[in-house]
């Protein structure tokens, strides 16, 4: 090897390796979730609470369609709690905000279609649903067996409220 292809050898693979650090960084999830109960707080936002932080549909089949489950999410705080993004784990899920009469969404995964932007307050101790909507048909005949997939919902704050639920799909 000549000293020419050597050098782009390795800035060949530092880039590589920028950009796998890089999407693993970004790709990271921190959510603030305890057993029973998941909190998001901040010194200048109010704070989002879910007592449900996780539900189980069961066993699903792909072929009775989609299946929704919906959480009650409240700010226990006396500070408004203003909700900047709602995205989901993946393709095959989307989430919906009811804030009152309002409708917000679908909501889904980054990089797949649109991303609406919320930018909602919830006031002190108001309470908002949140719908997740699964469908088990989504990855196709390799999609059986159990799944876990998540819904995140960031304050101003950055730091996701994660609505997780599992089911078990067959065909």
């Amino acid at each position: 090897m000549t000293k020419q292809n050597i050098k782009s050898t390795l800035i060949s693979v530092a880039i590589v390796v920028v950009l796998f650090g890089g999407l693993i960084w970004f790709s990271r999830s921190n959510p603030s979730t305890s057993s029973g109960q998941a909190n998001v707080k901040s010194e200048n936002t109010g704070a989002l609470s879910v007592e449900e932080t996780s539900f189980d549909f069961g066993t699903i089949s792909m072929a009775t369609g989609k299946v929704t489950h919906t959480f009650k999410v409240k700010n226990v705080s006396d500070k408004p709690a203003m909700i900047s993004k709602v995205y989901t784990s993946c393709m095959c899920t989307e989430a919906l905000l009811m804030h009152g009469d309002k409708k917000m969404g679908p909501f889904g995964m980054p990089g797949h279609g649109i991303a609406p932007k919320v930018n909602d307050t919830v006031n002190p101790g108001e309470e908002i649903d949140v719908e997740t909507i699964f469908d088990p048909a989504a990855h196709g005949p390799a999609g059986v067996g159990r799944i876990d997939r998540a819904v995140f919902i960031e304050t101003e704050s950055g730091l996701p409220l994660q609505l997780k639920f599992t089911a078990t799909v067959t065909p």
